[in-house]
């Protein structure tokens, strides 16, 4: 089995739209959560939202590119180019190589919506245009990404709901573990107009803390009362081992452990048993103890039922107060698709910067996060393995494992 190497990371979140950018967030414990006026007058019970800024292609792509892109493949096309780039992959390598892509995306609504309207309104489906059918399908992100990069591996979309970019970055690893490819772009995206979460917001699911925006998103914290949508795209990109030495690329850290469960209960209420599956299989795939793990990023997304079962699972698998956890959607919000990659690289940004970030707005464990070590300061640490967790509707789980590189 081939070892799977990380050498290139890039983000684009409402906490910082480079790698450089959200370390600093992360570090300061920033949040990117606003009130959106619009989301009020659309008719959402909540309107808070994470803030992305639209990234300006025309330096980057030609119209024609840029018509084909949803706003989710605009954010994906960014981190890309980040992770590429700090990967060393250039185009003339990438032409010579069998560079693949698997990346998270579970919708793409708004194009979907505002075709459809036209249509209604003019009778006449011709005059959507020809770049429509390419933002409007759930692969949108890998289909445009594999003809912008001129990749040539292998090439799909990972949906899954909130474990889709989790998902992605554990089979781009056991492509490359098992041999079927070299390197796999891997990531995930996520749309954030206010057409995309407002049958999220039809469930009740979303905080209405609409006086404290920044506030509002309080993972563990008794008082939570719903997640809040944010959204943007994360990129990490997988290497065989060998091939990355062998080419000169700095190696950023290596996957060692991918767990995978499926609740097969409820489709919407999570359970204790599945994210204790997936924790489990990731730790005997990555051949560690629990007591080897040195941070965990949660999934806690700051739901009541949701983070009360994470913290069952993490302490039934890890024990009481054995490794410090927090959860970034304290100040990302809940990313849904790109979550699971975007987490990936916060963790990495820490393992490199030698830091755990906070879960901010901590302030009242229940009786479930009272037994859990919540970091709720910036805790100076050296981390050597970390673990990322991630769950979505359907009762999908996913659990990733990270070490640092060594030869």
């Amino acid at each position: 089995m081939n070892r799977v190497a990380i050498t290139g990371l890039g983000i684009y979140s409402c906490i910082g739209k480079n790698r450089g950018e959200v370390r600093d967030s992360l570090y300061k414990g920033q949040s990117g959560i606003i009130f959106d006026p619009v989301r009020k007058e659309f008719g959402y019970r909540s309107a808070l939202t994470g803030f992305v800024d639209k990234p300006n292609l025309k330096e980057f792509l030609d119209r024609r590119s840029r018509l084909m892109l949803p706003e989710q493949g605009e954010y994906a096309y960014m981190a890309t180019l980040e992770a590429l780039q700090q990967a060393g992959l250039e185009q003339d390598f990438i032409a010579r190589q069998e560079v693949g892509i698997l990346y998270g995306n579970d919708s793409s609504a708004k194009p979907v919506i505002d075709a459809v309207d036209l249509m209604r309104l003019k009778k006449d489906t011709t005059l959507v245009g020809s770049a429509s059918v390419f933002q409007t399908l759930n692969s949108t992100v890998t289909m445009n990404l594999a003809t912008i990069f001129k990749l040539k591996g292998v090439n799909f979309t990972i949906s899954a709901a909130c474990a889709s970019g989790s998902h992605a970055v554990g089979l781009g690893y056991h492509f490359i573990k098992t041999g079927l490819q070299d390197i796999v772009v891997t990531g995930g995206a996520q749309e954030i107009n206010y057409l995309s979460m407002g049958t999220f917001d039809a469930l009740s699911a979303f905080s209405v803390r609409e006086s404290e925006p920044t506030r509002a998103s309080r993972p563990f914290d008794r008082d939570r009362d719903g997640l809040i949508p944010s959204g943007g795209a994360a990129t990490v990109i997988l290497e065989n081992w060998e091939t990355a030495r062998k080419r000169g690329a700095t190696i950023l850290g290596e996957v060692i452990g991918y767990g995978f469960s499926s609740n097969g209960e409820h489709i919407s209420n999570p359970t204790v048993e599945g994210p204790v599956r997936s924790l489990r299989r990731a730790l005997k795939d990555a051949g560690v103890d629990p007591g080897k793990i040195d941070y965990i990023n949660a999934h806690a997304t700051s739901t009541p039922a949701g983070d009360a079962s994470e913290a069952k699972a993490l302490a039934e698998v890890f024990g009481e107060k054995c490794v410090p956890i927090s959860s970034t959607k304290s100040m990302t919000g809940h990313e849904c698709w790109m979550a699971g990659a975007s987490e990936i690289v916060y963790c990495m940004l820490m393992m490199q910067e030698g830091f755990l970030a906070p879960n901010i707005n901590f302030e009242n464990p229940d009786e479930d996060s009272a037994k859990l070590d919540i970091v709720t300061e910036t805790r100076s640490k050296n981390i050597d393995v970390f673990l990322s967790n991630s769950f979505g509707f359907g009762g999908t789980n996913s659990s990733l494992i990270v070490q640092k590189p060594y030869n």
